[in-house]
């Protein structure tokens, strides 16, 4: 399959890493072009822009960091919308608002071209491990056709339905859970080290009981050993998430109060200064809060 990839971040590289192992013929593109050079090795084609790169493609994967950086790559002139062939697949796999979703259907939908969305879970290791949960959704025939690529990428895929957006929901609900588990770990691990008691012994605790997910896992983890960097995702991206999560949930009127308060502490953490560490730092907000030192 010819597919071009657009976005090489932490998350990107490893994906497009793995469609290209897996015998697809493709074509990288990223604003640095040195990341997309990377993938020489694997066999990639580089491109040193969309235009170029989408010309031909019968499938354009774009995995960027927000709203803007994927409008910017598809609606630009020389984008994805004005080179894409018809009867082509744009799959959006990155985290965007719902309305970005539904106005991308819709524009490719009035140039023949054909849109799935289709975000994944899972962070840099399990993207390099093709390890990856997708959540799809769009025309059930299209979808049929991209599945040799979600084979490719991710460990299970789930058809959400035929509304594209309905996809970036299920995403933004789902960062919504990642988020308030951190939110409420960071709380109890400052708790229980406020009282002598090892962290490290109380997740073991935890995920050998009833937390056995692997989101309290790996997150517990990272809390416990006050680990932050590298980060697998930055906390401005994790803001970025909350506040699409916030901007979908007004759209419906469906409050969300616990979502706001995640806001407000990844807005004081990024305050004092951890914009770049990993997401899961709003733990180390509540050891401070709480008094504690953090670990050396």
């Amino acid at each position: 399959m010819k597919i071009t990839f657009l976005g090489l971040g932490n998350m990107g590289i490893a994906m497009a890493r793995n469609l290209l192992r897996a015998g697809h013929d493709g074509t990288v593109w990223n604003r640095t072009l040195s990341k997309a050079e990377e993938l020489r090795a694997d066999n990639a084609t580089v491109s040193d822009s969309v235009a170029n790169a989408t010309r031909g493609a019968g499938f354009v994967i774009t995995m960027m960091s927000d709203d803007q950086a994927v409008s910017s790559a598809v609606f630009d002139a020389g984008g994805v919308l004005e080179t894409l062939a018809p009867g082509a697949v744009h799959i959006s796999m990155s985290t965007i608002s719902v309305a970005l979703s539904k106005t991308l259907a819709a524009e490719h939908g009035k140039r023949g071209q054909h849109y799935v969305a289709a975000p994944v879970f899972g962070r840099p290791e399990a993207a390099a491990a093709a390890k990856l949960f997708i959540a799809a959704a769009g025309d059930a025939a299209v979808l049929e056709r991209c599945q040799p690529i979600f084979d490719a990428l991710g460990q299970r895929t789930f058809v959400i339905g035929p509304q594209p957006e309905m996809a970036n929901v299920i995403k933004l609900s789902g960062n919504f859970l990642i988020f308030s588990v951190i939110e409420a770990l960071g709380e109890s691990v400052a708790l229980i080290r406020k009282y002598g008691i090892d962290p490290h012994a109380y997740i073991d605790f935890l995920t050998s009981t009833l937390f056995s997910a692997p989101v309290y896992k790996t997150y517990g983890a990272i809390i416990a050993d006050d680990r932050y960097q590298p980060a697998g995702f930055k906390m401005r991206l994790g803001l970025k998430d909350v506040r699409l999560v916030i901007g979908a949930a007004e759209a419906v009127d469906a409050p969300m109060p616990l979502a706001s308060l995640v806001r407000d502490n990844m807005l004081t953490a990024i305050g004092r200064g951890m914009e770049d560490l990993d997401w899961s730092s709003v733990a180390r907000l509540a050891a401070e809060n709480a008094g504690l030192p953090a670990k050396k």
